[in-house]
């Protein structure tokens, strides 16, 4: 990360949509890539070095806030219908054509209802530690839904993000855990942590989302898609991406070694150049 950050310096921007308004961050050059971000996240959770390396990789990048939260307004929601039409609404008012749809976690969630619902908006589909619908054969752990209904401390960060037990893994996590609080002026606020653990429930559900036209949609797309998983995940095991590799024609999977929920966070530039080098295998 350098004094030049596109990422940290690009301003926050804001588009009305039916009622409310959505904050966004639109930065670099070349073929459009929208990131969704996770539970409990905002635009400023994406950590710096992964959006930088995406520039550099020759995407034009887009961040932002779902409704009601972070900078943005409306009615808050982590219901994935409800982040779905965000996205697609957000696609057409920026005029963003077809995009690369990024979603890690419950953006991942959300980008696979885009896909279903509005194919023609995208081009690839780029999930990130994320879950598939349908029954699982590994659910998630007891300790994500601990952890996620209380304020976050960098152990926290440690436990839901990588794997703890690694030495790399941790001073991973360190180096992350500095560029992400390295806050901007206009930082987007944190999701109220009461609020969002309200939405959980008690713990691990199988399945996440029961939807099968989503399952359905992943069956018979030619869009391709690329999972980014890690082998320790506590919140979406990426066993369950391996259970589905012979049913879904265009799956892609990348697994990280020694790693947990936030793959991009541990290897930042390794996961753009996979996002890379996974879009201009098409060109080929």
């Amino acid at each position: 990360m350098t004094e030049k950050s596109l990422s940290l310096i690009t301003p926050t921007k804001h588009v009305e949509l039916d009622g409310r308004t959505l904050a966004y961050r639109k930065f670099g050059h070349g073929a459009p890539l929208l990131l969704c971000v996770r539970f409990r996240g905002t635009m400023d959770s994406w950590d710096p070095v992964f959006l930088d390396s995406l520039v550099q990789q020759g995407f034009q990048v887009t961040v932002f806030d779902y409704s009601g939260l972070g900078r943005s307004t409306g009615e808050k929601s982590y219901n994935p219908a409800s982040l779905a039409k965000d996205i697609i609404e957000l696609i057409a008012a920026l005029k963003l054509g077809k995009v690369i749809l990024g979603g890690w976690s419950v953006g991942g969630i959300a980008a696979q209802i885009v896909l279903a619902q509005a194919p023609q908006m995208v081009s690839h589909l780029v999930l990130i530690a994320t879950t598939p619908p349908g029954n699982l054969v590994k659910p998630g752990e007891q300790l994500f839904y601990d952890l996620a209904k209380r304020e976050n401390d960098f152990e926290d960060f440690v436990s839901l993000f990588f794997e703890p037990t690694s030495a790399p893994s941790r001073a991973a996590a360190e180096r992350s855990w500095s560029r992400i609080m390295s806050r901007r002026n206009d930082a987007s606020p944190d999701v109220p942590h009461e609020w969002a653990g309200a939405q959980l429930g008690d713990g691990p559900k199988n399945p996440v989302f029961p939807v099968d036209s989503i399952l359905q949609a992943l069956k018979t797309t030619a869009v391709p898609v690329l999972h980014l998983g890690a082998d320790h995940d506590i919140v979406f095991p990426v066993e369950n991406w391996y259970a589905l590799s012979d049913q879904l024609p265009t799956l892609h999977i990348v697994t990280f070694p020694n790693s947990g929920h936030g793959p991009q966070l541990q290897y930042p530039r390794t996961a753009a150049k996979h996002i890379a080098a996974f879009i201009h295998a098409f060109d080929e």
